[in-house]
């Protein structure tokens, strides 16, 4: 079986994005012979293209008016070499180099760092032959009509559904039930957070218009976002960011490929057209049963909910 075989099957068998490490780990020797195999077949090639131009008419015979001489063969290569040596030769004498006095190195010491060096030339050398062999297979992937690719999510690499492939994949999803799904306020908080990380609870409340922090509590527990120090103000509020596992859930390189305000306002009005023509006013068939599952948490986070007109008039909560 290939090296490209073996890293297909491991990233599709995987649950978590697979690290370059992590490959570079399970099929060193792999990778090795798979590098030593390209570059036996790139020099065999270039060897067959070198024996094809071998046949081409020299200067002097295809331009007889430059009146070149003709050369032996190995008259050109012995002339070089000659060069080469007295070049050399010229260099030692004009730099006067003598041998490096010992610096008070031990030969062991000296012994260690060189396998130290020779294990790291080793490892980044095995990381660049994995690497250039799953760069082949994102293009592989690209390239055809294949409904999948893989994808750099996370610090890792990972299977996907193709974008073109998104609304088949929309359609057989929103016909099953999901065990597990938030609210429309978590999903606002989430929201919020993502695109204004690192910030407070205070400026999400601002932003939303409502008491958030029930919905904090509910993320915080399901490791969505993580607590990022304290803001240097009045009070120094708790600071909140997305953490690994929103990158995961939401199938993310980093936050730079969260889309723009535009984009987000422009799914989430197409999203409200499509369930308006499904039920009209009332919510689309099916929609109470997906909450089923997490209703309870969200009840309670709705209810922990105030709206700002409301707060003003209750005594100011303790700082964070």
């Amino acid at each position: 079986m290939s090296l490209k075989a073996k890293l297909e099957a491991v990233i599709y068998a995987a649950e978590e994005p697979v690290t370059l490490a992590q490959l570079a780990g399970l099929f060193a020797d792999e990778a090795l012979e798979w590098k030593a195999e390209r570059e036996d077949a790139t020099a065999s090639k270039a060897a067959e293209l070198a024996a094809e131009s071998a046949g081409l008419p020299q200067l002097n015979e295809a331009f007889p008016y430059l009146g070149l001489e003709p050369v032996a063969e190995g008259q050109a290569v012995e002339a070089a070499v000659k060069d080469g040596e007295s070049s050399a030769g010229e260099d030692a004498g004009a730099t006067g180099l003598e041998a490096p006095e010992e610096a008070g190195a031990s030969d062991e010491a000296a012994a260690d760092a060189e396998a130290k060096r020779a294990a790291k030339l080793r490892e980044r050398e095995i990381r660049g032959a994995i690497k250039l062999a799953l760069d082949e297979l994102i293009a592989e992937y690209a390239s055809d009509e294949r409904g999948i690719e893989i994808r750099e999510i996370a610090g890792g690499y990972r299977m996907a559904t193709k974008p073109q492939c998104h609304d088949a994949v929309r359609s057989f999803v929103k016909s099953l039930k999901p065990p597990l799904k938030l609210s429309l306020p978590a999903l606002e908080t989430l929201a919020v957070i993502a695109y204004k990380q690192p910030v407070t609870a205070p400026e999400v409340n601002e932003i939303r218009g409502v008491d958030s922090s029930g919905v904090f509590g509910s993320l915080l527990a399901r490791k969505l976002i993580v607590t990022a120090g304290r803001k240097p103000v009045v009070g120094r509020p708790i600071l909140y960011k997305t953490t690994r596992e929103f990158l995961l859930r939401f199938g993310l390189k980093d936050v730079t490929e969260l889309p723009s305000m535009e984009e987000f306002e422009k799914m989430a009005a197409s999203e409200f057209e499509e369930e308006m023509q499904a039920g009209g006013d009332e919510p689309a068939a099916g929609t109470e049963a997906e909450f089923d599952a997490d209703m309870s948490a969200e009840e309670e986070e709705a209810a922990n909910e105030m709206p700002a007109d409301a707060k003003e008039n209750t005594p100011e909560a303790a700082p964070e």
